[in-house]
């Protein structure tokens, strides 16, 4: 992984600051809403004192707790047009009750508004039956039953003889009279009918229940109805007084319910929807808000029950005698509402129970606030931090960079002639550039060296090698034992060999000299090498020469003596890696400011960790003992290369080795 990754994956840890930013905002909103909450209990607590003075209102509703026979009445917001309808009604399908016993789907809806009474029904009978209907003098009606105390009992009729408006009859035991209070619609649909009556609240007593009777001729009546054996249950509805007290606690930011032992909803006041201070904003701030604060529970918790009886966790701990509290967050508005559930005691009797809600619409403007700077400064500083360390891992790259190709440009080159990048900087990089520069400096000394080293040990042991060779040369005219003319023979040889060698070493130097004092001629380079290349395939007959060139003639200045002996050079390298019948290729091209060329052998790839090394001197690739060649040809061969402005380098292929040498113009 490069520098500039790993400076990429480092700049992400910043990502560590908005984790602990969300962190802290979520502490401080859960501390906000505890204070929230806390103060929501103190506030629940002294209302429910209040109302405990009202425990009259509370008994007469559903004292005794929960009865499946109970009819709540729900509260309307406007009242409903009589026409057998019930778009107009505030109270939706949702609050509607499943009547018992019925053969059809029979929903029920109860409604109270002002001093009004309204029900409304829906029945599904494919072949209603009218009182007027094939004699029947009964025919499909709805009774009304509500009881005052423990003997007053009375029943009112909803029944008509054809679809339309219709006036309800009240039944004694003398029989049934018109009750002009009570008006209906009666309405006709495809799968049955609809029924919409309206009736005076004073004609209803504590209890009531309702009762659709569905019917079939032969007297065979089927009844459907809210009560059991039991008999009418209690009718429940809002309290006149408690609902003027519970609007005169309710705050605009608020919400107050009141309910019995039951749970039914005797009062509510207050309309969450109206807080001040902004919810949760945007889409993604909400979004943010979810992930980031405690989620809470559902927002069902805080809506109003379809049924009219509250039932949530919190509400059933304050009905067994225990307050309790609950948060809520709303998923699709961000909205979030605090809410607590306080017993209402009067004397030690239990009458109800007071819930008080609040939305946090100030905790989540401060939080949306601080939620928004910190995202926002987050960002910035996460971009800004990003692309600085991209910025300077690209910097520190590029100056790495630099100097890794000035150090290899230094082992392929003269490593003392080179200066490397950044040798002025006070930082590491610059103490690994000066320690750089160093080392190549002393490479450089030490090549150098190595470079007059043969110069200077061919001159220092000429001279002695020249006594020895005069004092054998003496010894062959004495007369010697058998044993000694064998050794001398034997010394002779070796000296010979070290003339050889010495001659090798001070060629490279001869070499140099000629360089410099040369005088350049023009010649023919294609005609030149090809005469050599017959002179090479006649003294090597085991190889096979071939040479080719894309023109016929290649006119330079320079010295054909020493660039023939360069060729030499080349073809004797190629002679020694190579087997017999082996190709030797020799390939001539011209360049628009000299020529190249090229020496192909089929030998053995050079090693990697050599080839920027090939051409120094005392260099040598070759196995063995044969101490007569002592790297030097290659180098010579490089000297007579830079001579002509030119260069030399060698490179595998997959049939071998191939030398290429380039060939200026002089200029």
């Amino acid at each position: 992984m490069n520098l500039r990754r790993q400076l990429l994956i480092v700049s992400l840890l910043t990502l560590v600051l908005p984790w602990a930013g969300c962190q802290f905002i979520r502490e401080t909103e859960s501390a906000l809403r505890q204070g929230q909450q806390t103060m929501l209990t103190d506030t629940a607590a002294a209302i429910a004192d209040s109302l405990s003075q009202f425990p009259t209102d509370f008994r007469n509703a559903g004292a005794e707790g929960y009865d499946a026979n109970q009819l709540y009445g729900h509260p309307l917001a406007n009242e409903p047009l009589i026409d057998g309808y019930a778009d107009d009604w505030t109270a939706g399908p949702e609050t509607a009750r499943q009547l018992r016993g019925a053969d059809g789907n029979i929903e029920l809806r109860a409604g109270v508004y002002g001093s009004r009474l309204y029900l409304y029904l829906q029945f599904d009978d494919a072949s209603p039956r009218y009182p007027s209907s094939g004699g029947d003098a009964n025919g499909d009606r709805v009774e009304i039953v509500t009881e005052r105390g423990a003997t007053s009992v009375e029943k009112f009729l909803l029944a008509t003889e054809a679809p339309g408006q219709f006036v309800g009859r009240r039944e004694t035991a003398e029989g049934s009279a018109d009750e002009s209070r009570i008006t209906g619609y009666w309405l006709r649909t495809a799968g049955g009918y609809q029924l919409e009556a309206r009736l005076p609240l004073e004609l209803i007593g504590e209890r009531l229940g309702v009762t659709v009777i569905n019917d079939r001729g032969a007297d065979h009546p089927v009844s459907s109805s809210t009560f059991d054996s039991r008999g009418p249950g209690q009718f429940i509805r809002h309290s006149p007084v408690l609902m003027s007290v519970a609007r005169g606690y309710a705050r605009p930011d608020q919400r107050l319910i009141v309910t019995d032992l039951a749970g039914w909803r005797l009062a509510a006041a207050g309309d969450l929807s109206r807080e001040s201070g902004a919810a949760a904003g945007s889409g993604w701030l909400r979004m943010a808000y979810g992930f980031i604060l405690e989620p809470g529970d559902t927002s069902s918790g805080i809506a109003f029950d379809a049924t009219g009886r509250e039932r949530s966790g919190y509400v059933q701990t304050a009905l067994a005698g225990e307050s309790d509290s609950g948060w809520f967050r709303s998923d699709t508005t961000g909205r979030a509402v605090v809410a607590v559930a306080q017993p209402v005691w009067s004397g030690s009797t239990q009458t109800g129970v007071l819930i008080l809600q609040q939305g946090t619409a100030a905790i989540l403007s401060l939080t949306n606030d601080a939620l928004g700077r910190l995202i926002g400064f987050t960002l910035i500083a996460t971009v800004l931090v990003a692309v600085a360390l991209i910025g300077y891992a690209s910097l520190l790259s590029f100056r790495i960079r630099r100097l890794s190709q000035a150090a290899e440009l230094a082992l392929n080159e003269d490593p003392a002639a080179l200066s490397l990048p950044s040798a002025n900087s006070r930082d590491e990089i610059g103490d690994l550039s000066r320690s750089f520069n160093e080392v190549l400096n002393q490479l450089g000394n030490y090549n150098e060296y190595l470079r007059t080293l043969a110069s200077k040990l061919s001159h220092e042991l000429r001279t002695p090698l020249t006594i020895v060779s005069s004092s054998l040369e003496n010894l062959e005219h004495e007369p010697l034992a058998e044993d000694a003319a064998r050794y001398t023979a034997r010394a002779r040889d070796g000296t010979a060999r070290l003339k050889k060698i010495l001659d090798a070493m001070s060629e490279a130097n001869r070499v140099e000299e000629l360089m410099r004092s040369i005088e350049p001629e023009r010649f023919d380079l294609v005609s030149a090498i090809a005469a050599s290349t017959d002179a090479y395939a006649a003294t090597w007959p085991g190889r096979r020469f071939n040479f080719r060139s894309d023109a016929e003639s290649i006119r330079l200045e320079g010295s054909p003596e020493l660039l023939i002996q360069l060729l030499d050079k080349l073809i004797d390298n190629a002679i020694s890696f190579s087997e017999e019948d082996d190709r030797i290729d020799i390939a001539l091209e011209q360049l628009a400011d000299g020529a190249r060329l090229r020496v192909t052998n089929p030998g053995p790839p050079l090693p990697e960790k050599m080839r920027g090394r090939l051409f120094d001197s005392m260099v040598s690739l070759r196995e063995g003992a044969d101490n007569e060649h002592l790297g030097l040809g290659l180098y010579i061969a490089r000297l007579i290369a830079e001579g002509h402005n030119g260069t030399i380098r060698a490179e595998n292929i997959e049939s071998g080795v191939v030398f290429e040498v380039l060939i200026r113009h002089a200029g």
